[in-house]
């Protein structure tokens, strides 16, 4: 029978699963308040959960406290009697097997202690209740030895689980150095850490809050001390090597994350090696242009060369001949190569190089306008009248052969010097620089300017600053005339075609703009009034371009809607049955999300860069000067930063109102490329 509890008895119980001890302070029907080792706040415990463990003792009572759990577990029991005590039952229970050799608590501390401090016994009940293997409590409460073959199992146990746990502290250490892991070194991880860890690397892309839900994964974290964040996150898996500090997640799952099909390399594989010259229906229709002296302009990097310029003069009359390079010849409509063309929309233009609406070998050479070979084009010829609005314009598929393959830095060259015998490009330079004059008094804007860029080698940005020389502003004004023809001979031939325009918009007045010192400053003021072009197939007006209508017609390589747009022209041209308003509508609508993903890539890209960038240059201080606020209740303004040609978003402290123009020196606040943040402070 269960003995009477009374005020002060010493007692056993179990809270939350752990072994405590407490003092008794009152019984109040069937529970009893009682004070727990190592606090002053009383509980009300049920009596059947409480086991005495000494009825009052005296040297207690009158403090009415206890040791702390962890200083009753540090009291020194005499493991030789223990281990004495669990032999002779253990003895006895197999010597008697019927009998119930199973003890009460003082029962069997009396046989396992000398002493009946209560502090002893307190300890005593503790260890028996804890992780012990040589006694078991049963559900009565009575107390019997384990039987040799469990204690030798428990012992097993325990070693094998020691041996784990040291593994574990040992992988936990290595996990914790601030170096990559090799390959080796992760073949020693468990599989248990290896799970987790692959979902730390697909939890660093997710919402925070989906870290946190990962309880695994979470106390990794925390076992690891490297901080439960994402940017703690991030920056570990960077240390380990688990994380391309460089690689941008945007790609994950777009078109652009993956290689051409094997169905659309073999095509083009076919266009590109194929053993006998290729020719099609339309060549023997094709003008002959290969007399004429041809250039390409373009950056020494460019390898798709979609665009190609020539003068020709006679009959009294000067033509300014530009060709665009005629892909729709060799890509028919829905075939696999077409179709991949249609789903990427684009070229994707990255830091590190391209990423090809079309496979790259063709794109470069069969497709290209290579210098000294045959190439079919689409060619427009225009003679402009002295003010330099259009006379006459030609348009046909041709034959080219271009001559020349110039950079910009040569074409700025010849332009500048114009040498005997070699004037074509000085020439052109002077007719479009008059046509462009006459689309700037059509209300046309030139808002040219220095712009930086950041390209990549081998990891390491690279600045480079893109000026608006005269051999990029030919070229320029050669393409817009190009659009303002085939839009032309769209309107004569009510064409549908990807029209593009520009709603009008209201500019600050002239004597404003005058008060602007010309460049940025003046540019930043205009392009904050402009609205976003829009893309239909009915011609309208293009504000800033100066244009009644116009057509992006020049880079059917790289842009599908090009491509849309001279099939059009090409079935117009040969009297075969051009889309239809509401088909050519249906493929431009299926460009838009390609189109607004490939510019959030390029976006991203560059932004990563200019952050690795700044990281570099982080003590740095830069000239720059106010351009105008974007959110002047947090002090955020847009500055020009001249030497990088760059407009930037910075927080701006000043003591009074800054005007567009003012000088400011910018620093960098703080910036971390891993998590997308850069905090630029201007003053």
């Amino acid at each position: 029978m269960k003995p009477s509890l009374q005020q002060g008895d010493l007692l056993g119980l179990t809270i939350k699963g752990r072994p405590q001890i407490a003092l008794l302070i009152a019984l109040k029907g069937t529970r009893a308040l009682v004070r727990v080792s190592g606090s002053q706040r009383e509980q009300l415990i049920p009596i059947r959960d409480l086991t005495i463990v000494q009825s009052r003792p005296i040297d207690l009572v009158k403090e009415l406290t206890l040791p702390t759990c962890n200083e009753l577990s540090s009291i020194n029991l005499p493991v030789r009697d223990l281990i004495a005590g669990w032999r002779l039952l253990e003895h006895e229970r197999q010597t008697n097997c019927h009998s119930d050799y199973a003890l009460s608590f003082a029962a069997l501390a009396e046989l396992l202690l000398s002493s009946d401090r209560p502090l002893n016994l307190a300890a005593l009940w503790l260890w028996l209740n804890g992780d012990q293997p040589l006694f078991r409590l049963r559900r009565d409460q009575l107390i019997e030895a384990r039987s040799q073959k469990d204690v030798k199992t428990i012992r097993q146990e325990r070693r094998n689980l020691k041996r784990k746990q040291q593994e574990h502290n040992y992988l936990i250490e290595l996990l914790r150095q601030p170096q990559t892991f090799s390959a080796e070194q992760w073949m020693s991880l468990t599989s248990d850490l290896k799970d987790t860890i692959s979902r730390l690397i697909l939890l660093a892309d997710n919402l925070e809050d989906q870290l946190l839900a990962d309880t695994k994964a979470f106390d990794l974290l925390n076992e690891l001390k490297v901080g439960t964040t994402k940017k703690d996150l991030i920056h570990w898996l960077v240390t380990k090597g688990w994380r391309n500090p460089h690689t941008q997640r945007i790609f994950n799952g777009t078109i652009w994350s993956r290689h051409f099909g094997e169905d659309i390399q073999e095509q083009a594989n076919k266009l590109l090696y194929s053993q006998e010259p290729l020719i099609v229906a339309s060549d023997s229709h094709r003008h002959d242009l290969t007399h004429l002296r041809t250039y390409t302009i373009d950056d020494a990097q460019t390898q798709e060369i979609d665009d190609a310029i020539s003068l020709q003069k006679n009959e009294n009359k000067t033509w300014i001949w530009i060709h665009i390079a005629d892909p729709a010849r060799l890509i028919d409509v829905d075939t696999p190569l077409d179709i991949e063309a249609r789903n990427r929309a684009t070229s994707l233009y990255l830091s590190e190089g391209v990423r090809p609406m079309l496979p790259m070998g063709l794109a470069t050479e069969a497709l290209s306008l290579r210098a000294g070979r045959r190439c079919a084009a689409l060619s427009v010829a225009v003679a402009l009248e002295q003010s330099g609005a259009i006379a006459l314009t030609q348009l046909f598929r041709s034959w080219i052969c271009p001559r020349y393959r110039l950079t910009y830095e040569d074409g700025d060259e010849l332009i500048e010097l114009a040498p005997p015998g070699d004037e074509d490009l000085a020439i052109l330079d002077k007719l479009l620089s008059k046509r462009q004059m006459w689309r700037q008094q059509q209300g046309a804007l030139q808002l040219e300017q220095a712009e930086g860029r950041f390209d990549v080698e081998d990891e390491q940005p690279m600045l480079r600053v893109v000026e608006p020389t005269p051999s990029r502003q030919l070229v320029s004004e050669a393409m817009i005339l190009m659009g303002a023809v085939v839009a032309e001979f769209g309107i004569q031939h009510k064409l549908a075609l990807p029209y593009r325009s520009q709603p009008p918009v209201e500019l600050p007045t002239k004597s404003e703009l005058n008060q602007l010192r010309d460049g940025p400053i003046r540019n930043a003021a205009i392009k904050r009034c402009l609205s976003r072009g829009v893309l239909g197939t009915r011609p309208m007006p293009h504000f800033s371009l100066g244009l009644s209508a116009y057509v992006q017609a020049s880079s059917p390589i790289r842009r599908y809607s090009d491509l849309l747009a001279h099939r059009q022209v090409i079935a117009q041209l040969e009297g075969t049955k051009p889309l239809s308003e509401e088909e050519l509508m249906e493929q431009l609508d299926a460009l838009n999300s390609p189109l607004r993903q490939a510019q959030q890539i390029s976006r991203e890209d560059q932004n990563h860069w200019q952050q690795v960038w700044f990281n570099e240059n982080r003590d740095a201080h830069w000239p720059a000067v106010f351009l105008r606020w974007l959110r002047p209740q947090d002090q955020l303004a847009l500055v020009h930063v001249e030497k990088i040609a760059m407009d930037l978003a910075c927080k701006l402290q000043t003591q009074r109102e800054p005007q567009p123009g003012q000088s400011v020196i910018m620093t960098v606040l703080s910036v971390d490329p891993l998590i997308n943040d850069l905090q630029l402070i201007a003053r």
